[in-house]
């Protein structure tokens, strides 16, 4: 959808949908494995729901902030009200204190759990519900408001829909049990 000239291959992937972003985990497990390149006990996959905010506010020594590494959007994200209506280069705004870029704002990204109300009781690392009709996405994209790309907002989209605003992040993590 974008053309980027030399840019194009530090521009995120777009019209992604989760199962095509779980289908390229696959892939790159397979090849990593065939390499013997994959930590034992780990895989490439989509983040947790949890996971994926964990990164997002920085880490355990992460600032309390409204967006990923900042309360002033435009220093770390690219929407509505700054994109020009296009997504832009990886790593074109300040990361957060984990060293990561774009976790608010450019696109959508894919979290490996199924959207639901989240439990009333205390969790470590949680995980969503065993099942659903939508997939969660998070950290907001270029074509919407600041709002959507608060580390605290939730999405969520049809697991077979592709869509221009959404892509994914992969995580090199221990396995599901």
């Amino acid at each position: 959808r974008f053309k980027g000239g030399s840019a194009v291959g530090r521009l995120p992937k777009v019209s992604v949908s989760w199962n095509d972003a779980v289908a390229y985990c696959e892939w790159l497990n397979q090849r990593e494995r065939d390499a013997g390149r994959l930590p034992q006990g780990y895989e490439y996959r989509l983040p947790t729901e949890a996971e994926w905010e964990y990164a997002a506010r920085g880490g355990k020594n992460g600032r309390d902030t409204k967006y990923s590494g900042s309360d002033n959007l435009g220093e770390v994200g690219w929407y509505d009200g700054n994109s020009g209506s296009k997504t832009h280069e990886v790593g074109g705004k300040r990361a957060n204190e984990l060293g990561l870029h774009d976790m608010s704002g450019n696109v959508w990204e894919w979290c490996w759990d199924w959207y639901g109300e989240y439990s009333s009781s205390s969790q470590r690392d949680p995980t969503g519900p065993g099942s659903g009709s939508f997939r969660v996405l998070r950290g907001g994209g270029w074509r919407g408001g600041a709002g959507g790309c608060r580390v605290a907002f939730r999405g969520s989209g049809s697991p077979g829909v592709a869509d221009y605003n959404s892509g994914f992040r992969v995580a090199l993590a221990p396995q599901f049990n």
